[in-house]
C-alpha cells in the first residue's frame, strides 16, 4: 500500500519502532499513515451497490491542545484550519473560509447542487465515544448540518475509478437550519428536520433555537450507541444507535432500504466495524459559521 505524507509541518521526526512509524510533531499538525480501501462486494441491502470505505490518513490528536475541561480544540480561529480537509480531497475546498475566528461557507446558492470548489468539511481523524461541543450560526434562510461517525465511501464506476459518495448517507445529521425562514423546516414528520434534530428521523424537543445570525450552541455526545443532541444547553434528542429501534427509524425514514438502500446500509452500521468515523460540517449553498470547536474523548 502506498504510504502518504501530506500538509506542511513546522519540524516533524519520524522514528520506526518494528513495523509501526510515530510521528513526532512540533509545529502544525501532519497527516501520516496509510491509505487503505476496504471493498464490500455482496451488501448486505438488496439493491445496494457493491462500494469501498476508504481510510485516508489521519491527523495525530496529541497535536491539539487540551483546555482545562480536557477537550482537544479542533478549531479556536486558527487561519489555516489544521486538521481539517474536504470529504474526499486531500485539501480544504475554497470556499471555506477562516472569518473573524470562524470557519465560514461562503455560500453559492446552489443548495445541494456543490459546486468544485465546495464540497462538506471534515476533522481529519476518526472518533468512537465523545462529546462534541460547538457553536454555529446561519444566513437568513440558510441551512448545513453536523456530522458524525462519518466514512469517506465509494463506488466503483466502469472505468474503475471511485466516485465518492454524499458523506450524509454513512453519517447521523445533527440538522443547523434556520426554522423560521428555510422551507425544510416545514418537511419531514413533527419538525424533525428542523435546527438540531436528528435529520429526518427524530424532532428536536424543545425547540429552543437562536434566530439566524445568532449564536446557536450545539452538543453531541456518543457513548457506546446511545448518541444525546443538547442546542443551547439543553438536551432535545436522545437515541440509540445499531439497535432495532434505530433499524427502524432508518426504515420510516428517507434512507430506507427501498428508498436508498446505500444510504440503508451504511447508516444502519454507521461508523463500520470499529463503530468510529469523522465529524464533519456540511456545504449546502448557504452561508454558515462555526467556531469555538472542541472534542473530549471518552473511553
Amino acid at each position: 500500500m502506498k504510504k502518504l505524507l501530506y500538509g506542511a509541518a513546522a519540524l516533524m521526526l519520524m522514528t520506526a519502532c518494528g513495523n509501526n512509524q510515530q510521528a513526532l510533531v512540533i509545529g502544525e499538525p501532519v497527516f501520516v499513515g496509510e491509505q487503505t480501501m476496504v471493498e464490500v462486494a455482496e451488501p448486505a441491502t438488496p439493491g445496494c451497490p457493491a462500494y469501498v470505505v476508504v481510510n485516508n490518513p489521519e491527523v495525530d490528536l496529541a497535536a491539539f491542545p487540551v483546555d482545562k475541561d480536557g477537550y482537544h480544540v479542533l478549531f479556536n480561529g486558527n487561519e489555516k484550519m489544521q486538521g481539517w480537509r474536504g470529504y474526499g480531497k486531500d485539501h480544504i475546498p475554497s470556499r471555506w473560509i477562516v472569518e473573524d475566528g470562524c470557519i465560514k461557507f461562503c455560500g453559492t446558492g446552489l443548495g445541494e447542487g456543490q459546486v468544485a470548489e465546495g464540497g462538506d468539511l471534515i476533522f481529519a481523524h476518526q472518533f468512537q465515544n465523545f462529546v462534541l461541543e460547538l457553536e454555529w450560526k446561519v444566513s437568513k434562510g440558510g441551512n448545513s448540518g453536523i456530522f458524525y461517525l462519518a466514512k469517506e465511501t465509494a463506488v466503483r464506476k466502469e472505468d474503475g475509478s471511485l466516485k465518492y459518495q454524499p458523506i450524509y448517507i454513512s453519517a447521523p445529521e445533527y440538522q443547523v437550519l434556520d426554522n423560521a425562514n428555510h422551507p425544510d423546516a416545514m418537511l419531514g414528520v413533527d419538525g424533525n428536520r428542523q435546527s438540531a434534530s436528528l435529520y429526518d428521523m427524530i424532532p428536536a424537543k424543545p425547540q429552543n433555537q437562536n434566530p439566524f445570525d445568532e449564536w446557536n450552541k450545539a452538543r453531541i455526545m456518543v457513548y457506546k450507541g446511545t448518541v444525546v443532541h443538547a442546542q443551547n444547553d439543553v438536551n432535545v434528542v436522545e437515541y440509540h444507535l445499531w439497535t432495532p429501534q434505530w433499524t427502524d427509524m432508518l426504515q420510516a425514514s428517507k434512507f430506507s432500504a427501498e428508498r436508498w438502500p446505500i444510504g440503508f446500509e451504511l447508516l444502519n452500521n454507521c461508523g463500520g466495524a470499529e463503530h468510529k468515523g469523522y465529524i464533519g460540517i456540511q456545504d449546502h449553498g448557504d452561508d454558515v459559521w462555526y467556531r469555538n470547536i472542541r472534542i473530549k474523548v471518552m473511553e
